[in-house]
């Protein structure tokens, strides 16, 4: 058995790691991260992107500044303990640079602009709020309230809601598409500002809600889409990427 740490006389070994991985719901989610770091290494390679010898030394030194390790021996030690040589050290930090260099190239500025340009509904945002009540007359009794005062929003939901947003008024605040329920999401983009929309069941039609739209706002490439895009143009080139390579689970 392989041991990774000692308390007193119990040896905790690589077998008992995993499983404690496994049963805690960890393994899976390192393992696709794994995944995925290699994926981009191998294509970083295919595609002769360059890692220079001057970078692998450059974020070597980062790395040890980021440590606290400014001699070398302290980074022998280092190493010595988390049993990793120096060569294995090399490789994690060559493949580093792959993986950055190939997503910067994935999620250039031009790429960004040519899928959202391209996606750019999907990025259309609205403001709304909501009442949930638990009974479905409550509901249409609001709706019909609020048809007629429907500035009174905001006091029917601190009133009547059995939402976490109550005390907001029932402000959800700026959505975008992807963000609710897909029959909810359908009626609420194409509704107008000020539109009442519901009441809408759960489920097991335990709770019914109720949606105001507050405010549309059509689609603007700002900071926040740039980033969900980028997160985009991440996972459909790692999902193209995974389809290249034979992945099994041992």
């Amino acid at each position: 058995m392989t041991a990774i740490v000692r308390v007193d006389d119990e040896i905790i070994g690589v077998e008992e790691f995993i499983r404690v991985l496994k049963l805690t719901g960890q393994f899976e989610g390192l393992i696709e991260q794994i995944v995925r770091d290699k994926l981009t290494v191998h294509a970083a390679r295919k595609q002769r992107i360059a890692v220079t010898p001057e970078e692998v030394q450059e974020r070597a030194d980062q790395f040890r500044r980021v440590q606290g390790l400014h001699r070398a021996a302290e980074m022998n030690h280092y190493l010595d303990v988390l049993n990793v040589s120096l060569d294995e050290f090399e490789t994690f930090i060559t493949e580093s640079l792959y993986q950055e260099k190939m997503m910067a190239e994935v999620t250039s500025e031009r790429a960004v602009d040519d899928y959202f340009k391209l996606h750019s509904p999907k990025f259309d945002s609205i403001e709304i709020s909501h009442i949930v009540v638990d009974a479905e007359g409550k509901a249409k009794e609001l709706i019909s309230y609020l048809r007629d005062d429907p500035d009174s929003f905001a006091e029917m939901a601190r009133e009547h809601s059995v939402a976490d947003t109550r005390e907001q008024g029932g402000a959800i605040g700026k959505v975008l598409r992807g963000s609710l329920r897909s029959d909810i999401e359908a009626k609420v983009f194409n509704a107008a500002a000020g539109d009442l929309l519901g009441p809408f069941p759960s489920a097991d039609r335990a709770v019914f809600e109720i949606f105001m739209v507050s405010a549309k706002h059509p689609a603007v490439l700002d900071a926040e889409v740039a980033a969900e895009v980028r997160r985009l143009l991440r996972e459909d080139w790692l999902m193209a990427r995974a389809q290249e390579h034979v992945i099994e689970a041992r």
